[in-house]
C-alpha cells in the first residue's frame, strides 16, 4: 500500500474525530453553582463557547419556560456586556412570600458592549434564579447565539428520551429534590427545653443545694460540739493536775 495514501487517510480520520468531538462538546449550557433544588434558589452559569474560527459571539439570548415560571432572575454584571431582562405577564399568577406575582422573567439578553467571545474562547454569564419550581425535575432554557458575521445559532432542540443528542440541544438545568430549607440549607437549632422540664430541673437543683447546705451546717455544728467537749476535758485535766500538785506538796510538808 502507498505510504502517502495511508498518511492522508489517517490524517483525514483524525481531523474528522477532532471536528466531531469539538462539535459534540462545544454547546451552550447551564451549570449550577452548588445545588439547584426544587422550590429553592440557585446561582447558575450560562456557559457560551465560541464554535467559529472566523467570527466572534456578540449576543446571547436565554429564554425561560413560562409553564414553569420564575419570579426572579437577576444577572450578575459581566464586564464588556450589557444585560437586559424581559418580563412577561402570566395567565396564572404566582404566589411568592405571600404575594401575588403577575409577571415572570421570560428572557435575558446579553449584548457585547466593548467585549466579544472570540474564536477558541468561552464566556460565563452568572444568573440568580428563584424560586425554582417544585413540580418538575428540570428546566429547559433555550438559547440563541449571534455572531458578528450575522450568523445565528439556535440552541432550542429538546432531548428526547432514548434518542440521540440533537445537533443544537437546548441547555437543561437539572433540579435536585426539594430540601427542608428552600433557601439552600436548613439551620440546625437545638430545641428549647419546656417550661415544665426547666422548672423540674431548677427544683431538683435547688433541692440538691438545700441538702448540701444542711449537710454543711450539720458538719459545722458537729465540729463545734466536738471542740467544746475537748475544751471541757482539757480544763478538767488541768484542774486535776493542779489538785494533784497541791496534795503532793502538803504530803512533803507533813
Amino acid at each position: 500500500m502507498n505510504v502517502s495514501r495511508v498518511l492522508v487517510a489517517g490524517g483525514t480520520a483524525a481531523a474528522s474525530v477532532l471536528l466531531l468531538s469539538g462539535t459534540a462538546f462545544a454547546h451552550v449550557g447551564v451549570q449550577p453553582q452548588g445545588e439547584a433544588a426544587q422550590g429553592g434558589y440557585a446561582t447558575v452559569n450560562i456557559k457560551v463557547p465560541n464554535e467559529r474560527d472566523n467570527a466572534s459571539t456578540v449576543k446571547v439570548e436565554v429564554n425561560f419556560p413560562l409553564d414553569h415560571p420564575l419570579a426572579s432572575v437577576m444577572p450578575q454584571p459581566v464586564p464588556g456586556w450589557k444585560a437586559e431582562v424581559t418580563r412577561t405577564k402570566l395567565d396564572k399568577p404566582l404566589e411568592l412570600h405571600g404575594k401575588k406575582i403577575n409577571e415572570a422573567v421570560s428572557k435575558v439578553t446579553w449584548t457585547a458592549d466593548g467585549s466579544k467571545i472570540g474564536p477558541g474562547q468561552f464566556q460565563q454569564f452568572p444568573l440568580s434564579l428563584g424560586r425554582l419550581p417544585e413540580n418538575t425535575d428540570r428546566l429547559v432554557v433555550k438559547a440563541i447565539q449571534t455572531y458578528d458575521n450575522k450568523e445565528v445559532v439556535r440552541w432550542i432542540e429538546e432531548q428526547k428520551d432514548g434518542a440521540e443528542e440533537p445537533q443544537f440541544p437546548a441547555p437543561v438545568l437539572k433540579l435536585a429534590p426539594a430540601s427542608g430549607d428552600h433557601h439552600g440549607g436548613a439551620a440546625t437549632t437545638a430545641p428549647a427545653p419546656s417550661a415544665t422540664a426547666s422548672g423540674a430541673d431548677a427544683g431538683t437543683e435547688d433541692s440538691h443545694a438545700d441538702t448540701a447546705g444542711d449537710e454543711k451546717t450539720a458538719a459545722a455544728s458537729s465540729s463545734d460540739t466536738t471542740a467544746r467537749v475537748l475544751g471541757v476535758i482539757g480544763i478538767l485535766v488541768g484542774l486535776a493536775g493542779v489538785a494533784f500538785g497541791v496534795l503532793a506538796g502538803r504530803r512533803r510538808s507533813a
